[in-house]
């Protein structure tokens, strides 16, 4: 089942750097896909055109269209606070909020009006769990966030996203500062989350690319090369860019 449907997406800033050149991809619900290429490629863009976040920066130029469960989200009309809950996102740097970890966790539903205590905690366990921490902070929930390790930090941060129940999780290299045992663990949690969540990944690197992706899909220049399942793409590309690419004869 498709959850998201992108036609004819381009996107120009208004340096003139041409991000995003008519893009058409279907992403399936409650699977890992991963975003991969060269830097400069157009993935975090698009990462960002996914929840509005398009509209913070200088934008030049736009058109096409993301359809969201049948809704034109690039429409100007779209509530784009209720978009950006339905779609969270997790960014490369893990900013844990100046607060203590169940603060953190709480912060997004706490804003948006939530102040039952049983809800709060319910929340609090629930995404800890899902961003596979809980066992590591379970009796730690009141001390500062800043205090934990990178890996932690940024499991906290997901498990914020979390708490707000998106439907779509996007991840913009979310291990690209962690060790390997951390990276390990993010991973872990991704293929979990799957199961409830449609998953959309900008890795570090291939081999990450490789290990998650459900779906792969391969950008250069701000054009999709080539889309499909992860096994295929990795294994046996169609399209020699991304043979060279994968293989490591650029990039």
């Amino acid at each position: 089942m498709n959850k998201i449907l992108i036609q004819n997406l381009s996107l120009q800033y208004a340096d003139g750097a041409e991000s995003l050149r008519g893009i058409n991809m279907e992403i399936r619900e409650h699977a890992v896909t991963v975003l991969f290429g060269p830097a400069g490629g157009g993935k975090s863009t698009l990462l960002r055109c996914l929840n509005r976040l398009n509209d913070l920066t200088d934008v030049k130029a736009s058109s096409g269209q993301i359809l969201i469960d049948g809704e034109n989200i690039l429409d100007p009309k779209v509530d784009v606070v209720a978009l950006r809950r339905k779609v969270g996102m997790v960014f490369a740097r893990p900013v844990p909020l100046p607060l203590s970890i169940r603060e953190n966790v709480i912060y997004g539903l706490e804003m948006a009006g939530e102040k039952r205590r049983s809800k709060l905690d319910e929340a609090t366990e629930r995404s800890l769990k899902l961003a596979a921490i809980w066992d590591e902070v379970k009796d730690r929930l009141d001390e500062p966030a800043v205090a934990l390790s990178g890996g932690q930090q940024q499991r906290v941060c997901l498990a914020r996203v979390l708490a707000l129940q998106p439907e779509i999780i996007l991840l913009d290299e979310p291990t690209s500062g962690l060790d390997p045992i951390s990276t390990g663990k993010v991973e872990d949690a991704l293929q979990e989350l799957k199961k409830e969540f449609t998953v959309i990944l900008v890795p570090h690197s291939v081999q990450q690319a490789a290990r998650t992706a459900d779906y792969a899909a391969f950008f250069l220049q701000g054009q999709l090369i080539e889309y499909g399942e992860g096994k295929s793409i990795f294994t046996t590309p169609k399209q020699k860019k991304t043979e060279d690419y994968v293989t490591g004869r650029f990039g």
